[in-house]
């Protein structure tokens, strides 16, 4: 059986990085997850299913721009004043490609 592999470029796009925002969603016990690359919208997933596929966050731009981690509480955006953390996926030079997040909703109502 061939199984095709998963790369992440800046030019991935929402439908190509899914899978991999799917994986850590379920690996962090369904909190929410938002995924984006460098020169593309990405993807929001929330209660097992990708609910956005044009998602992108002010944290996600703000961990590709810096290129770091950062854990903070957004004043904007769809998880504004829920903390997240989101940290960059670098290339083998260490420029971030895409930038991915979990949101600690554990003591909140979505």
């Amino acid at each position: 059986m061939d199984y095709p592999g998963i790369k992440v470029t800046p030019d991935s796009t929402s439908k190509e990085i899914a899978p991999i925002a799917l994986a850590i969603h379920e690996m962090v016990a369904g909190l929410p997850v938002t995924m984006r690359t460098l020169n593309k919208r990405g993807v929001r997933i929330e209660k097992g299913k990708v609910i956005d596929y044009d998602y992108s966050g002010p944290i996600l731009e703000m961990a590709l721009e810096t290129n770091s981690t950062i854990k903070t509480v957004p004043k904007t955006g769809t998880y504004k004043g829920v903390p997240i953390v989101v940290s960059t996926i670098k290339n083998e030079i260490g420029n971030a490609v895409a930038a991915i997040g979990v949101v600690d909703v554990r003591n909140l109502e979505l």
